[in-house]
């Protein structure tokens, strides 16, 4: 006891000193309480795919179908809209658990000594020994059908006289079959929760295939938007090298005394001008090479992430234009489109749910019954007949027990069955209306996508002119400048417009590609354009 007692002592002037210091160092904490000592840290994401492929020369290139791939493989948006599939397979393999079938057992010994008050209880100091051990088994099935049988074996003894048999070994075994005959009665009532979580897993494949849709088309905006600043800053040091060829013609004029004094200012602050845009063009760059870097995952790998870019696909459409009419692209998106099948598959959840509501409001009728057999290891002579014997009694049902019930539970009122029935129905109709905001949404994102493909074709086409033109103006401007015809301000505004009509021909360039990009996405063509197929890996 001396020792317990210094144990407690030390313990309280250990710990109560050190409560404010644990209170601040919470992980030292855990550990004196061993939390987290057995736990495994949570496996490494894997590291980006694909990305040292495409690296050559210290640069990264890349077409726009090599950077849809590797989204694909990278992009953690679309890993993590993955996760609801996931969910909803979980969600799946537990609607299947109400059927499970369940395996118990136990057993229990217990000892028990007792001074007695009366001779009749056959010994002076009673003493008494009980061993029980416990079988059972119990499955429901897809008909409501409820099936248990448990198995029991107890064996007692006892040092009174008065006992006959002593052990006494008793074992029984019982078989109990209920069937519901009115609420959850039949298949449906009974499956109705695994096709739900059927219906949802299918929703939950479309939701991803419309999100997968959704970063493809950010991604493929962003790919242009690399390209776009790419040639702003083409043009921008063009146009910094015309004004600076300018300038050196005008320093030199100066020098010969046929350029006034003042005049030299204007060239000089074109050049500096000039220099301000291409600083701005080339962080326009860096920060859209960087948010595209994000989109495939580069920027996670150090030794990737310092690479240039070098994207391949060129802002000049080649070939025929596509073209396309409202009805055809509206056809085809009413047939592709996946928001459609995932607001199809939530309505036909809704109805599995206001079945499922109906049926919850019937009465809970049930029937049900039960059969058993006893034995005990005597005979009718009197004889201990042991364990064995009484197992043949039980297993050949020597002494039988058997009933039937039938029950009824009737509930007044229903208040909760009836708001489950009222929100199936409320939730029913949302949906119908979700789907038709789905419609309206998809059916102006087509129109307005066709629009603006149209829209990018006509400007895209004049555009070109007028960079020919602006060319031609700059090249009549520079003729007269040398020949003293005008002065150098209309060359310098002859530069500045044509590298204005370059910049708007690389936007209306990009804004075509972006536009064949969006008719893609609003009819639902973008994936299979790319030859991408999304196949979810069997379980």
């Amino acid at each position: 006891m001396r020792v317990v007692h210094l144990f407690i002592v030390v313990v309280f002037f250990t710990l109560i000193p050190g409560a404010p210091a644990r209170a601040q160092n919470a992980p030292l904490l855990e550990r004196w309480l061993g939390i987290g000592a057995h736990q495994k840290p949570a496996p490494p994401l894997a590291s980006p795919q694909g990305l040292q492929d495409h690296a050559s020369n210290g640069k990264l290139v890349l077409s726009l179908d090599d950077t849809i791939r590797l989204a694909l493989a990278n992009n953690t948006d679309i890993r993590l809209d993955h996760s609801q599939i996931d969910f909803a397979q979980n969600n799946l393999g537990r609607a299947h658990s109400p059927f499970d079938p369940v395996a118990t057992s136990s057993f229990a010994d217990t000892r028990a000594k007792s001074l007695t008050t009366s001779t009749l209880q056959g010994a002076s100091i009673l003493s008494a020994l009980t061993q029980t051990t416990q079988l059972g088994y119990k499955q429901t099935f897809l008909t409501g059908t409820n099936f248990q049988t448990a198995f029991n074996a107890n064996k007692f003894s006892t040092n009174s006289s008065f006992n006959t048999v002593n052990p006494a070994l008793a074992t029984a075994v019982q078989f109990t079959v209920s069937q519901p005959l009115l609420r959850n009665f039949g298949l449906f009532p009974n499956r109705a929760p695994m096709l739900i979580a059927q219906r949802n897993l299918k929703q939950a494949r479309a939701n991803f295939r419309a999100q997968v849709n959704n970063v493809i088309l950010g991604i493929i905006g962003d790919y242009w938007s690399v390209v776009l600043a790419r040639e702003n800053l083409s043009v921008q040091q063009k146009s910094l090298d015309e004004a600076q060829k300018s300038y050196d013609h005008d320093k030199k004029a100066l020098s010969l005394g046929a350029l006034p004094p003042l005049d030299i200012y204007r060239s000089e602050s074109q050049v500096a001008s000039r220099r301000v845009g291409l600083i701005q063009a080339e962080y326009s760059l860096k920060q859209a090479a960087d948010q595209f870097r994000r989109d495939i995952g580069a920027d996670l790998d150090p030794a990737i992430r310092v690479l240039d870019l070098e994207l391949t696909d060129q802002p000049a459409p080649l070939g025929n234009l596509p073209t396309t009419d409202v009805a055809a692209a509206l056809s085809r998106a009413l047939t592709n489109r996946p928001e459609f099948e995932a607001v199809r598959q939530q309505l036909a959840s809704d109805e599995l749910s206001i079945r499922l509501a109906h049926n919850n409001l019937k009465p809970d009728l049930e029937l049900s019954g039960f059969y058993s057999g006893n034995g005990l290891n005597n005979s009718p002579a009197g004889l201990d007949i042991g364990l064995s014997g009484s197992l043949d009694q039980t297993l050949h049902f020597t002494y039988p027990t058997y009933g039937a019930a039938l029950s009824l539970n009737l509930p007044v009122r229903r208040h909760s069955a009836q708001a489950n029935l009222a929100d199936a129905l409320v939730g029913r109709r949302q949906d119908q209306y979700q789907e038709r905001r789905t419609t309206q949404s998809i059916t102006l994102e087509v129109t307005n996508a066709v629009h603006s493909l149209e829209e990018a074709k006509l400007t895209m086409e004049a555009a070109r002119v007028a960079v020919d033109l602006a060319r031609e103006s700059l090249h009549a401007d520079e003729r007269k400048y040398e020949l003293g015809a005008e002065p150098v301000f209309f060359v310098l505004d002859a530069q500045t417009q044509l590298a204005q009509a370059e910049l708007n021909l690389i936007q209306a360039q990009i804004n075509f590609q972006i536009a064949v990009a969006q008719v893609d996405h609003a009819t639902g063509d973008l994936l299979e354009q790319h030859h991408v197929e999304i196949v979810e890996p069997t379980r």
